[in-house]
């Protein structure tokens, strides 16, 4: 079971392969050589010859020590090749992710990358370390016994040989059905992995509309397929164990009987028959090893199907331009659907200049944060022109697009840390009064201040920050990291009026020197914006100022009138309660 593309990703870790096999054919030879004065011994002990007590010890010592030291530095050998190979490996899917940039979800899943980098590489660790460095020591072991046998008696020799390509065959045999197996069983082992992460993130959520018991059900389920692919590969496992050692078993227990025979016909005399019969199960261990190291390899194979898979991904775009002095937006008859049946965007157009604040509303599923997804380059496929400094956005590095556009969406995610990390993250050189100036601006200097400062422990997903915290510690972020242009991707959604009080005047000082694209649900907080566009069905159905689309009376309107009469009511409502 040798696989060329395996093979040729060992590279440099090629020299530790083969000094790992030399070290354990040393151990071999050393063994040898003890069995071989041990039966000495025992033959000159019971014909009543004079013994050498005092070189048999030291050849046994010495042979002893050889082979402690080959199979500590066979062991060390092993442990090279593993640190080479999974960190080229995991090296590889980080560059590719890194290569497929923001988009790399609409290729591959979180759950998946991370079960690949995680487990999958774990798995072919085993190949490489293991199965490749057992395979070559089988057919090495063999030959190098056989060649000292056959000066005992070549016919014992040969007969011990024939059998050892058994044990292959049979592997051979077992490998059609494995191979579908084991392509079974990690698929299987992933779909579970990723329903179980899905839940464990969820869970509050499931809780709350005591939708929990559904989802354990369905976990359930995946799980009970899971185990049936594994009892299947374990069935599978255990015949082939019991085939392999009947052949190993009973190809020992040939050679032992040949050479029994032979020493009692007088063919070879009791040295050399106790040397065959320590030495016959030595014919067949290192190819029953190979066998128990077959089935993990297997599964490191089905693993790397998609490991590779990933890798391999040819991205098609060829960006190799890059912003130089940006100038403002042009989106020209832009067109965009996830499938082909169903359009999203069915020809926009929009000019966003250099600085002020564009504001792009409608109802949800218009088409609003898709515009902000293709604009990252998040998003592609995209038909249409979208020019940013007259330059094409296809053409655009993705590193260019993130130097000059920052995307600041209603999730964006706090890391678990300090404040200073998750501040460093968009400008790593950043000096502690540029993040002190940062926090300042959100109205959040004091909050840490009372804390410990920049050095404010978070947990994960800003979990022990109220959510407008956690969005003007977002927007600080965004601050510090300071590009020609940002776009605000509902960032007052779900958050204190308070904290929207604050990101609202933000945006609005932001807007006078920056380019600022607002995505809002709530219209009231894009009055005073320069250019607003209603987006109703894929489509502009009105742009201007508040003013303009107010007078216009058309959805834009109608939404903002309900919204207004809603929020009056509402408010209406709390003062008599609290009146009363």
């Amino acid at each position: 079971m040798i696989n060329g593309r395996l093979i040729r990703e060992l590279g440099s870790a090629k020299k530790y392969v083969f000094l790992n096999v030399f070290f354990q054919w040393l151990s071999l030879v050393s063994n040898i050589a003890m069995i071989y004065y041990i039966s000495i011994f025992i033959s000159d002990l019971y014909y009543d010859n004079k013994l050498n007590m005092p070189s048999l010890l030291i050849a046994i010592i010495v042979n002893l020590i050889i082979r402690s030291l080959a199979t500590k530095i066979g062991t060390e050998m092993t442990h090279k090749i593993s640190v080479d190979i999974k960190s080229k490996l995991r090296n590889k899917l980080y560059n590719k992710i890194y290569q497929i940039g923001s988009s790399y979800e609409n290729e591959v899943g979180t759950t998946e990358v991370i079960q690949l980098g995680t487990e999958g590489i774990e798995q072919l660790d085993m190949y490489y370390c293991r199965y490749i460095p057992q395979l070559i020591y089988s057919v090495v072991a063999p030959i190098t016994l056989f060649v000292f046998i056959s000066r005992i008696n070549i016919k014992i020799a040969l007969v011990l040989l024939i059998c050892v390509p058994l044990i292959p065959f049979i592997i051979g045999v077992i490998q059609g059905v494995a191979r579908k197996l084991f392509g079974t069983y990690w698929g299987d082992y992933t779909d579970l992995s990723k329903i179980f992460l899905e839940n464990i993130q969820g869970l509050t959520i499931l809780k709350s509309y005591k939708a929990d018991e559904m989802k354990n059900e369905q976990m359930n389920e995946k799980a009970e397929q899971f185990r049936k692919s594994t009892m299947k590969v374990l069935y599978m496992q255990l015949n082939s164990i019991i085939a392999m050692d009947i052949v190993a078993f009973g190809g020992a227990a040939l050679g032992i009987g040949f050479a029994l025979y032979s020493f009692k016909s007088g063919e070879i005399g009791l040295a050399a028959t106790i040397m065959i019969i320590l030495l016959s199960s030595e014919f067949f261990i290192p190819m029953r090893l190979l066998g128990s190291f077959f089935h993990v390899a297997m599964n490191g194979m089905a693993a790397s199907k998609r490991i590779f898979s990933l890798i391999d991904y040819e991205n098609r775009e060829n960006r190799n331009e890059s912003i130089e002095d940006f100038d403002g937006i042009k989106i020209s008859n832009l067109e965009f659907g996830y499938s082909k049946d169903k359009k999203i965007l069915k020809g926009i157009d929009m000019d966003i200049p250099s600085s002020g604040l564009i504001s792009i509303v409608g109802e949800s599923g218009s088409g609003k944060s898709t515009i902000a997804s293709i604009i990252m380059g998040i998003s592609k496929n995209y038909l249409g022109n979208i020019k940013i400094s007259d330059k094409e956005l296809k053409n655009i590095t993705e590193e260019s697009i993130m130097k000059n556009i920052t995307l600041v969406r209603h999730d964006s995610y706090i890391y678990k840390g300090t404040v200073r990390e998750n501040l460093l993250v968009a400008k790593p050189d950043a000096t502690e009064k540029e993040m002190q100036n940062s926090l300042k601006k959100v109205n959040l200097y004091e909050f840490f201040a009372n804390n410990n400062g920049l050095d404010t422990k978070l947990d994960s997903e800003g979990s022990n920050l109220s959510g407008g915290q956690k969005q003007r510690l977002a927007l600080a972020r965004a601050l510090l990291h300071d590009t020609p242009a940002y776009i605000f991707d509902e960032v007052s959604s779900n958050i204190d009026a308070e904290s929207e009080e604050d990101i609202m005047n933000i945006i609005q000082k932001i807007s006078l020197e920056k380019t600022v694209i607002l995505i809002s649900h709530r219209l009231a907080n894009v009055v005073n914006s320069d250019t607003i566009y209603m987006l109703k069905d894929g489509l502009i159905e009105s742009k201007g100022t508040h003013l303009e689309l107010m007078n216009e009376k058309g959805s834009y309107e109608k939404i903002y009138s309900a919204q207004k009469e809603l929020e009056e009511y509402s408010s209406l409502k709390r003062e008599v309660r609290a009146y009363a």
